[in-house]
């Protein structure tokens, strides 16, 4: 019918369309040349937006960003006829038929553009031939980053854009808007890190075999937060030292206590060494962290060094006062305290114990105390009860070696004023 026949003349699905190669004109061109090839430099213009700063990695000294990278230049070839003065929008596969500036990334690792679920590429062209080239670009590029103040740190770093084949002669890379043509996402976040600033430069480069070339510099300041690392390792590493202060208040025949106290303390410092070094590259200088913790592993290295003194030093003495004694038949008579330094138990003062008896165990001595009769027992065990009320506190006085009072001051001291003085230089 008539209604039939009308209906399929205007069905725009029947239509065949115009191809894009035909209205661009591009078989007409050598799009292997540059546009304005021969004459002056031609200008392309960058803008950037980044959508995220993935991984930032201390040990390989690089950084991860995911961006938007848009050119902006005009080709004349590329222009058309259009009534409305609208542009044509293409995706990735116009890319390969035409001219489009040559950036590459310097300093990068490895990068890739997204092709979920196709090619992230979208160009457009303007009926005066101006085109605009966007890409969606993860990209993984090395920073130089300075650890001499680590975690105390703040880190700059830059991703770097140029042109790979045309230098200064031919084509020639600036910012499309000034500092604005650098955007960023608001929600930008790093779990180990905050972003200070963005922004864009640009600057020159040369290479002795092919001349001079324009770069574009995306610069950005990171800051780390500090504290993990107060909970990780300076919080843990002034407990450790701290604990070490605790055998100054030991007495100083307690040998197990003071000993196991100080070795544990050392080991504990090195496996937050260990841990924190890990962690990082290896470097040739020193980190504002291995300061630290170095200065706290020598503060608990002295205190068993300082229980070591006191030791040497308790054992000189004791045998000046049995050489003054002299011997009486065959055997020295000495206190409590001083049995205490041969056998380790404590013996009340009242009761004389020859030197026979030390090396014995403390068992064997109860079994002989035990063998004589029930009277002079209980009258032992009553007189070493009043003895232990009356005289522990005086005992442990007594025990307490100069170098220990002095350790209880000065080694807090120290310590505390190395805290300020440390925490005010890196802050």
């Amino acid at each position: 019918s008539k209604r039939e026949i009308k209906m399929r003349k205007f069905d725009s699905t029947k239509v065949r369309p115009l191809k894009s190669e035909q209205l661009l004109h591009i078989e007409d061109h050598d799009f292997a040349l540059r546009p304005g090839f021969g004459g002056s430099p031609i200008p392309v213009g960058i803008d950037v937006q980044v959508e995220s700063i993935d991984s930032i990695s201390e040990v390989d000294m690089d950084f991860t960003m995911t961006l938007y990278l848009r050119h902006y230049w005009k080709d004349e070839r590329l222009s058309f006829r259009s009534n409305k003065n609208k542009s044509m929008t293409f995706d990735g596969r116009l890319i390969k038929k035409i001219w489009v500036p040559d950036v590459f990334f310097v300093h990068s690792k490895r990068s890739f553009i997204h092709d979920t679920t196709v090619e992230n590429i979208m160009l457009r062209v303007y009926p005066d031939g101006n085109v605009l080239f966007s890409l969606r670009i993860t990209v993984s590029a090395m920073c130089f980053m300075d650890f001499s103040r680590f975690p105390l740190d703040t880190q700059n770093c830059s991703l770097e854009l140029e042109s790979y084949a045309y230098n200064e002669d031919d084509l020639m890379l600036y910012w499309k808007h000034g500092n604005k043509s650098l955007s960023t996402d608001e929600h930008i976040s790093l779990s180990q890190f905050f972003i200070e600033e963005f922004s864009a430069s640009s600057g020159l480069a040369f290479y002795s075999s092919t001349g001079w070339y324009n770069r574009l510099f995306i610069n950005f300041a990171l800051r780390r937060h500090i504290f993990f690392f107060v909970l990780q390792s300076y919080f843990p590493a002034m407990l450790m030292v701290m604990l070490s202060w605790v055998s100054f208040w030991i007495d100083r025949r307690a040998v197990p206590a003071r000993v196991s106290l100080g070795i544990t303390t050392v080991l504990t410092m090195s496996t937050i060494m260990t841990g924190v070094s890990a962690s990082m590259p290896q470097v040739s200088y020193i980190k504002a962290v291995d300061v630290y913790l170095w200065i706290s592993f020598l503060f608990v290295f002295l205190s068993v060094i300082e229980y070591a003194a006191v030791n040497y030093l308790t054992t000189i003495e004791e045998r000046k006062q049995l050489k003054k004694r002299g011997k009486a038949s065959g055997m020295y008579s000495i206190d409590a305290v001083q049995a205490m330094a041969f056998d380790g138990c404590f013996h009340d003062t009242d009761v004389d114990m020859d030197l026979s008896a030390f090396p014995e165990p403390c068992e064997e001595n109860e079994t002989r105390a035990s063998e004589t009769n029930i009277s002079s027992v209980d009258t032992t065990r009553l007189k070493r009860k009043k003895s232990l009320r009356g005289n522990v506190g005086r005992i442990i006085l007594q025990n307490n070696h100069v170098i220990d009072t002095y350790s209880r001051i000065i080694f807090p001291s120290v310590y505390i004023v190395f805290n300020f003085f440390y925490w005010g230089l890196y802050i």
